[in-house]
């Protein structure tokens, strides 16, 4: 619970501001900086695989990793203290996702993230013991960082921030996931409190400010996501 353990120090896509996300290179920063999860992300192709790509362009701008080719890599004794955060972009894949966690023994230290309260829900009826994570808000990019959508992106954010703490209170106590994984700017001492006191783990993305962090961590979040765990400091 806050307060006790110490944060998590989750590292996106691996490392992306070290290395180009969801590649073993990224992967294996995130290793040297000690972070204490690695988050990647799972998307399908019009063939039929299944990659670790954020979306389509960026599977297209490289080689990507096959799901299975990434999860053997973590399967490997190098990871093995390692947690894993698998981001599922659409609903369509979870049996696959969750197949290939349990054939290679990583269930026990997966949580498998949406937006989609369906995957979620289909991830529980598939392995009820694997933690999972409500990302909210839903967006395929950082609308806050463009000129013209700012505004109304931070509008929308003020909106889900008043009514989030209790409906994630409420998706824990009925259920619906263990976690929830929020936007930094939709994080407060109140949904902090709503979430742990619900039984549930709150971690925040994505935080590439040292400060934010320090702040992040002393306000009780369980796990904060960086592009850059160089800002987590000295490895533990």
């Amino acid at each position: 619970m806050s307060g006790v353990s110490a944060l998590i120090r989750v590292g996106h896509k691996g490392a992306d501001h070290v290395a180009p996300g969801n590649t073993l290179g990224s992967f294996e920063a995130a290793l040297r900086c000690g972070v204490d999860m690695i988050e990647f992300d799972v998307l399908p192709t019009r063939d039929g695989r299944f990659v670790l790509a954020h979306d389509p362009a960026d599977a297209l701008a490289r080689d990507t990793l096959t799901l299975e080719e990434g999860l053997e890599i973590f399967a490997g004794t190098a990871y093995e203290g390692v947690s894993l955060c698998v981001d599922l972009k659409i609903p369509g894949y979870e049996r696959e996702v969750v197949e290939g966690l349990r054939e290679r023994g990583l269930s026990h230290r997966a949580l498998i993230s949406s937006t989609y309260p369906e995957s979620l829900a289909l991830v529980h009826e598939l392995d009820p013991a694997i933690e999972r994570g409500w990302s909210v808000p839903r967006a395929t990019r950082d609308y806050t960082k463009s000129l013209v959508l700012a505004l109304p992106a931070y509008a929308i954010l003020r909106w889900w921030r008043a009514g989030l703490p209790s409906q994630a209170e409420q998706a824990i106590r009925r259920g619906d996931c263990e976690a929830l994984m929020a936007h930094r700017l939709l994080v407060s001492g109140l949904l902090v409190r709503r979430v742990h006191e619900a039984g549930g783990r709150l971690f925040v993305w994505t935080v590439d400010d040292g400060e934010e962090i320090a702040r992040l961590e002393a306000l009780g979040v369980d796990g904060v996501i960086s592009n850059d765990p160089r800002l987590f400091g000295v490895p533990r």
